[in-house]
């Protein structure tokens, strides 16, 4: 099966040698996404709005290679704070909300993120839409 490249305007452009995405075998996996708007090119500074915001460019990769997020079976969360992690529960919570089942999860603490004021990074799986 051939990988197929996984690209939008609507999430950052990667800052590294490395895909937004890859499509192959009926999967999307999406690379791992900070809170950057790609308008902007700016981290908002709490932890909630950058949860958001990385979600969202989840959200338009899981999108642009034909998956949505009711088709997300995997999510790995990085914090540099686990004192955060109540705060990123809580948006990920309503972010999921009314989608039947959740996607299976790790989150974990990590000394840094590739940008400094980055505070959480989040990347996803997702099975393509039927």
């Amino acid at each position: 099966m051939p990988l197929n490249l996984v690209h939008t305007d609507n999430a950052p452009a990667a800052i590294g040698p490395y895909s937004q995405g890859i499509r192959v075998q009926g999967f999307v996996f999406g690379s791992g996404q900070l809170g950057i708007d790609p308008h902007t090119g700016k981290i908002p500074e709490d932890v909630r709005a950058q949860t958001l915001m990385a979600l969202a460019n989840v959200e338009a990769i899981m999108a642009a290679g034909g998956s949505s997020r009711k088709k997300i079976v995997k999510i790995t969360i990085f914090m540099t704070d686990i004192a955060d992690y109540p705060v990123i529960n809580e948006v990920y919570t309503e972010f999921f909300q009314g989608h039947g089942i959740l996607p299976a999860r790790s989150a974990l603490q990590v000394a840094a993120l590739p940008k400094p004021e980055a505070k959480v990074e989040i990347e996803a799986i997702g099975r393509l839409e039927a």
